[in-house]
């Protein structure tokens, strides 16, 4: 299996990317938490390893991100943070096992076999086209024709679902649920005013409008010719 190690403590990193290794193992090692994050976006890998205490950006945060973009690779967290509350919050960011220092290597192993047995690595997208509009989903940026776009994040959410649902009809209520977790109508114009200024960035300094109002159903995204 193609393993990648997140690792800042280099006793530690060693030790289980020589064990790894020495099973067959192809293993990348990354020190930090944002060097972690490019190299889980833009490589195939079977299973991730992850520290949750990392410099620059921290291991929760790195598979909250990787997680949000749509990279399912499994990660078992390697850590000291052995609390029952910590746990948890490792699993529910994105993780699928959580193993504490310090450790037995069989235990790791069987751990990082199991995973991997799981299914097989789904290439994924982390960056989404339509027409001339581009999403970076790990960088979180937004170009238009090379332009860059600066969006909140609750508009970053808006652009994102209707660019995955390009030239498809999305209702009110689709984009309460999926861009707010609202499963209720809170009876305000909060996905119209969000739209309107989703709008007046995408569309200023161009001739086609990107998002339509489907009158009595919802809005559409339809690309331009690039």
């Amino acid at each position: 299996m193609k393993v990648l190690l997140i690792e800042d403590d280099a006793e530690t990193a060693d030790y289980v990317g020589q064990g790894l290794r020495e099973h067959g193992h192809i293993v990348d090692l990354a020190g930090n938490g944002r060097d972690g994050l490019f190299l889980a976006a833009g490589e195939a890998y079977d299973v991730m390893i992850v520290d949750r205490m990392l410099p620059g950006l921290d291991g929760l945060g790195a598979v909250k991100t990787l997680r949000a973009a749509g990279v399912q690779t499994p990660v078992l967290f390697l850590t000291t943070m052995s609390g029952v509350g910590q746990r948890v919050e490792g699993l529910e960011a994105g993780g699928d096992d959580y193993l504490t220092k310090p450790f037995a290597f069989a235990e790791l192993l069987a751990r990082v076999h199991a995973l991997g047995r799981r299914r097989p690595f789904a290439q994924v997208e982390t960056v989404l086209r339509v027409g001339d509009l581009e999403m970076d989903l790990i960088g979180r940026k937004v170009r238009r024709s090379a332009r860059t776009v600066e969006l909140q994040p609750r508009e970053f959410r808006l652009l994102e679902f209707l660019m995955r649902n390009a030239d498809r009809v999305v209702t009110r209520t689709m984009l309460l649920e999926n861009v707010w977790e609202f499963h209720f109508d809170p009876k305000t114009n909060i996905v119209e005013t969000h739209v309107s200024r989703l709008r007046s960035k995408m569309d200023r300094g161009f001739g086609c409008e990107l998002i339509e109002t489907v009158r009595g159903s919802g809005y559409c995204l339809r690309g331009p010719s690039i």
